[in-house]
C-alpha cells in the first residue's frame, strides 16, 4: 500500500457558504469531487504553519450526521488525511457525530480542528443534500478568511494525494491504522455527554422522571437521536420511547430534518391532544438545531433565547452569571430586552455560527441564538440542539412552571415580539439576487415614508464590525426599522443546493400584556403587507406566499 498522487481537475462553484460546502449528493458523488475539496481544505491549512506542513503531528476530528454518503465519504476523507500528514483522526463510530459533538471533541480533547459531513437540516437520501465544513481549534466553524483560502485553491488544484489503503472497520471502538496515521475511533456520545454532565443538574432531572414528568423528543431519524437516547434514557432515566425517531438513517426516513411546526407536524400533533407530555422537543439532522414545544404551544427561536437569558442563573453552569448575550440579525429583538434589564452587553451579528465564536473566545459573551432555531452558549463553539432541550427541562424543574407559564411571564414582565419567518424557496438565482438588487438600489428613498400608522425610521443592508478582530461583513440582509420599533427583514439564505431561498423576517413589539395572545400571522399582516409593497415577492416570483411560515 503507498501514497499515490493522481492528476485531477478544478470544479466549478466550490466556494463554501456559511455552513460550508453543501450540495446534492449527486454533484459529491461526481469523480474525485469531494476528493478535490478536501484536497484543497488540506492544503490550505497545511500552508498555515511556517513550514508548510502544519498538519504533521496534529489530530483532526471526523463525523458527520449519518446521511447517504457519510459513509463513503468518511472513508475517502480518512486515506487523503493520512496522505497529507495528519498524524491522528478521530472518528465517531460508524461516521457518526452530531455537530456540537464534533466542537465539543475539539475542544476537549484539544484537536487542531475537525471535518463535519453535514447538510444539517436539509433533506438525505440519495436525492437528498450533501455537505462538509471544517471547524477549527476552538470548535466553531472557519473563518472568512480560511474558507475563502479554500475556495482560490479549489480553482488551480491539479493534484491529489490519497492513500490505496484498504477501508478501515468504523463500526469497531479503538485504534487502527492507516500509513503512519492513527484512526481512533470513540464513542460518538461520551465527550458531549462529560460536557453536559457539568452544565446541568442531572440529579434534578432524574428526579423529574422518576415523579412522572413526561417528555417527547422527536430525533427526526437524524443524528441527535443516539445522544438523546443515551442521556434522557440512558442516564436520566426517562422511559423506553421518550425518544422518538431516535435511528439514524441515511434518508431521515423520509421526513425532512429541520425542527419547526410544518416540518415536525408529528410532534406538534402529540403536543396537541389532551393527553400530552409535559415537555416536547425536536432537533435536525446534525442536532444543532432545536424546537421547544409546550403543550399546545410552540415557543419560538427568539423567545427561547431571551428566555433562558432570564433565568441563567439557574442553571448550575450558568449560576455566576453570563458575560453578554449575541443574536444574528434577523433574530427578534426579545434578548435585547432582557439584556438591558440586566445589563449585559448584548451584540448583533451576521447569520452564521462562526460570528459568535469571536465573541465566545473573547469571554464577551455566554449565550447566542440565531433566527432559525439555534441556540448555543460557551460549552462549544456550535449551536446545540440537545443542551436546549435540557436547559429547557431544567427550567421547568427548577421553577415548577411549565413551557407556557414561563413564556407568558416572561411576555408579562418584558413584552412580547411577535416575530415569524417567512421562507420562499426554490426561487430562480437570478430572480432572487435582482429582488435584492433593486432593494438596496431603493433603500436611499425609504426612510421618513409612511406605512399605515408607522414611520420608517431606517432602511439599510447590514454590515458588521466585528468588535474582536475588526473585520468587516457587508450585505448581511436589508433591514427596514420603523418608528415603533417593528422590523421587516430580507435575507438571501446560503443553506440551500437548489436555486435561492429568500427570507422574509417580520417583528412587532407589544407592552400590553392584554394584546399579547393573537395568533402571530395576523398579528404581524401588515408588515407583510409593507414587504410585498416595498419588494413585490409575488410579482417577482410567482409565488403567492411564503413556501414556510414559522
Amino acid at each position: 500500500m503507498a501514497i499515490q498522487t493522481i492528476p485531477t481537475q478544478p470544479f466549478a462553484g466550490q466556494r463554501p457558504g456559511t455552513s460550508g460546502l453543501r450540495k446534492k449528493v449527486t454533484a459529491f458523488t461526481q469523480s474525485h469531487y469531494l476528493e478535490n475539496f478536501v484536497q484543497t481544505l488540506l492544503d490550505v491549512l497545511n500552508a498555515s504553519g511556517p513550514d508548510g506542513q502544519a498538519l504533521t503531528g496534529q489530530t483532526l476530528v471526523l463525523g458527520g450526521d449519518g446521511r447517504f454518503y457519510n459513509r463513503t465519504a468518511v472513508q475517502t476523507i480518512l486515506k487523503l488525511a493520512a496522505a497529507n500528514g495528519v498524524a491522528r483522526v478521530l472518528l465517531g463510530r460508524g461516521g457518526i457525530l452530531s455537530t456540537p459533538a464534533v466542537s465539543a471533541v475539539i475542544r476537549r480533547r484539544q484537536a487542531f480542528g475537525g471535518i463535519v459531513l453535514s447538510a444539517s437540516h436539509n433533506p438525505g437520501g440519495p436525492d437528498g443534500d450533501f455537505g462538509i465544513k471544517y471547524n477549527a481549534g476552538n470548535g466553531g466553524p472557519a473563518n472568512e478568511a480560511l474558507t475563502e483560502a479554500v475556495y482560490a485553491r479549489t480553482q488551480v488544484l491539479r493534484e491529489l494525494r490519497i492513500s490505496d489503503v484498504p477501508d478501515v472497520d468504523i463500526d469497531r471502538l479503538g485504534l487502527q491504522q492507516i500509513e503512519q496515521m492513527q484512526v481512533d475511533v470513540i464513542d460518538p456520545v461520551a465527550d458531549y455527554a462529560a460536557v453536559m454532565r457539568v452544565l446541568f443538574d442531572f440529579d434534578l432531572l432524574r428526579t423529574m422522571f422518576k415523579r412522572g414528568f413526561r417528555v417527547r423528543v422527536d430525533a427526526m431519524n437524524a443524528v441527535g437521536g443516539p445522544y438523546a437516547r443515551a442521556i434522557l434514557e440512558g442516564e436520566l432515566g426517562a422511559p423506553a420511547g421518550t425518544v422518538v425517531n431516535a435511528e439514524p438513517l441515511e434518508d431521515f426516513g423520509g421526513l425532512h430534518p429541520d425542527p419547526n411546526p410544518v416540518n415536525a407536524e408529528d410532534l406538534i400533533a402529540h403536543m396537541q391532544r389532551p393527553d400530552a407530555p409535559d415537555f416536547g422537543a425536536a432537533m435536525d439532522g446534525d442536532a444543532d438545531r432545536n424546537m421547544v414545544v409546550g403543550r399546545n404551544f410552540v415557543v419560538t427561536p427568539s423567545d427561547s433565547l431571551a428566555l433562558m437569558t432570564a433565568h441563567a442563573r439557574l442553571i448550575p453552569g450558568y449560576k455566576d452569571g453570563l458575560l453578554g448575550v449575541a443574536r444574528s440579525m434577523p433574530t427578534s429583538a426579545a434578548v435585547d430586552r432582557v439584556a438591558k434589564v440586566m445589563g449585559l452587553p448584548c451584540f448583533e451579528t451576521p447569520t452564521g455560527w462562526k460570528f459568535f465564536g469571536n465573541l465566545l473566545d473573547a469571554g464577551r459573551v455566554s449565550l447566542c441564538g440565531e433566527e432559525s432555531y439555534g441556540t448555543g452558549s460557551s460549552h462549544v463553539r456550535e449551536k446545540d440542539g440537545l443542551w436546549a432541550i435540557l436547559f429547557w427541562l431544567s427550567l421547568q424543574g427548577a421553577t415548577g412552571r411549565s413551557v407556557e407559564s414561563l413564556v407568558r411571564e416572561h411576555w408579562r414582565i418584558y413584552g412580547r415580539n411577535y416575530y415569524t419567518r417567512h421562507d420562499y424557496e426554490g426561487i430562480a438565482v437570478d430572480v432572487a439576487q435582482a429582488l435584492m438588487q433593486d432593494l438596496r438600489a431603493a433603500l436611499p428613498a425609504l426612510p421618513g415614508r409612511q406605512f399605515g400608522t408607522r414611520r420608517l425610521v431606517l432602511a439599510d443592508d447590514f454590515a458588521y464590525t466585528d468588535p474582536v478582530d475588526g473585520s468587516v461583513s457587508g450585505q448581511q440582509g436589508i433591514r427596514l426599522i420603523f418608528d415603533d420599533g417593528a422590523r421587516v427583514i430580507f435575507r438571501l439564505s446560503g443553506t440551500g443546493t437548489e436555486g435561492a431561498t429568500l427570507r422574509l423576517y417580520l417583528e412587532r413589539y407589544e407592552a400590553d400584556s392584554a394584546k399579547q395572545d393573537q395568533p402571530v400571522q395576523p398579528a404581524l399582516a401588515e408588515l407583510a403587507a409593507v414587504a410585498e409593497q416595498v419588494a413585490g415577492i409575488s410579482g417577482r416570483t410567482g409565488m403567492a406566499g411564503p413556501t414556510v411560515a414559522t
